[in-house]
């Protein structure tokens, strides 16, 4: 058996070959793509010789995804995705001076892999379709988180000099609100906004009620407030010009990925199972297959997959003492798409409001319940991914949630 150790890094590839006995027979840093990988596999092949072809080799590599990893499964190599985590605290096992560097870390996830690659994960045979939905699940979901960010800038920015656009446009990243913006970003112009042009936002936007909500901006945009010297709000007015068009762009793009995710997630062999559960649509139920993937070998059981997406507690215990408590590392995009499938699933699932009714009887707190629940619904997938079932609320909850409440594990 031959050991590989890769400490990635953006234009290179440190490697070391190991020996089952910790020796190390080769060392070189190769560069990124496909003349880095033909290198690799001559250094492979010069340390097997004859045995070549029935000789196991093994790859530890600081990340799960991208070409390099998927080359070195496709060469038949067993691949094991190391947290940097986890090597960082392997390397504390060995010496506390702190030293680092990108050798010495290959030789690092090299030794990992010969004396622990029982307790390390190797990386997901996923199928292409699996890895397509979670390529665009993810942008989609980045673009909204960016989105979100640039709205907080906007914000912040309008507070500083403009708080009457505050109180007139109760969700800036609306299109009406964007578009009033961009075409009066002072308060001087918006004052002079007239009720045609603010009517005739509020109609492309296609809002309700536009002569009140009309009425409603106008007043708010005319209304006395403090203001900045003409300087400083000239300044500010372009700030808010072009925050405007960045959001206006990522609002676009959002539209335009949500089309591909659902276009790509539809496709998916197990869609029909993932759309049956409650609280999981097109996106939310994309996102869920994406960061779980569809391995059928990924989780041996239905607690392997719950332990995956964070939503099963986790025990401390020393002498006497023992805690129990909720998983605080974990996959934010998994967790985030588990949470508000939990939250749907409450108007969704009877049985799943029921269950959620009785955790808050007892005492526990709206967060807690939610993740108990979403601990619970990750089971329930599990079961119907398994034996390629639909949703079935009465086989999901066959009785009645008060003697059915434990701590999920």
């Amino acid at each position: 058996m031959l050991l590989v150790g890769d400490d990635w890094a953006e234009d290179h590839h440190d490697v070391e070959l190991m020996d089952e006995a910790g020796r190390t027979l080769a060392r070189a840093r190769l560069p990124e793509g496909a003349a880095g990988m033909a290198r690799l596999h001559a250094m492979i092949g010069e340390q097997l010789g004859d045995n070549a072809e029935a000789a196991e080799v093994r790859a530890g590599i600081e990340t799960d995804r991208g070409l390099w990893v998927m080359a070195l499964a496709a060469a038949g190599y067993v691949v094991y995705g190391v947290n940097p985590l986890q090597v960082a605290r392997y390397r504390e096992r060995h010496g506390v001076s702190g030293a680092k560097s990108d050798t010495a870390d290959a030789h690092i996830l090299a030794d990992m892999v010969r004396t622990d690659a029982h307790q390390l994960r190797p990386v997901a045979a996923d199928s292409p379709g699996s890895q397509a939905v979670k390529v665009v699940a993810r942008a989609h979901k980045t673009l909204i988180w960016e989105r979100a960010r640039q709205v907080q800038r906007l914000r912040h920015q309008l507070r500083d000099f403009f708080p009457a656009a505050l109180e007139a446009f109760e969700d800036l990243d609306a299109p009406d609100a964007l578009e009033l913006l961009a075409r009066a970003p002072d308060p001087a112009s918006a004052a002079r906004l007239t009720t045609a042009q603010v009517s005739a936002a509020l109609k492309r936007a296609r809002r309700r009620d536009i002569k009140e909500k009309t009425t409603a901006i106008r007043a708010a945009l005319r209304g006395s407030q403090l203001a900045q010297p003409p300087e400083v709000t000239a300044a500010c007015a372009a700030v808010v010009r072009a925050l405007a068009a960045v959001i206006t762009a990522l609002s676009e793009q959002i539209h335009a990925m949500e089309v591909q995710v659902q276009a790509h997630f539809r496709r998916h062999p197990d869609a029909e199972i993932i759309l049956s559960q409650p609280g999981l649509g097109p996106i939310l139920g994309a996102r869920v297959l994406g960061e779980f993937g569809d391995d059928p070998l990924r989780y041996a059981n239905a607690r392997g997959r719950k332990n995956y997406a964070a939503t099963s507690p986790i025990t401390r215990q020393s002498g006497k003492r023992k805690t129990v408590m909720a998983r605080y590392v974990h996959n934010d995009r998994l967790r985030d798409a588990l949470d508000r499938q939990a939250f749907a699933a409450l108007t969704a699932s009877p049985g799943a409001r029921a269950y959620y009714d009785q955790l808050r009887a007892r005492g526990t707190g709206h967060r807690a319940a939610l993740r108990q629940l979403a601990n619970r619904l990750v089971g329930i997938l599990h079961g119907c991914l398994k034996t390629r079932t639909l949703y079935n609320e009465a086989t999901a909850w066959p009785q009645p949630a008060s003697n059915d409440i434990k701590t999920a594990a």
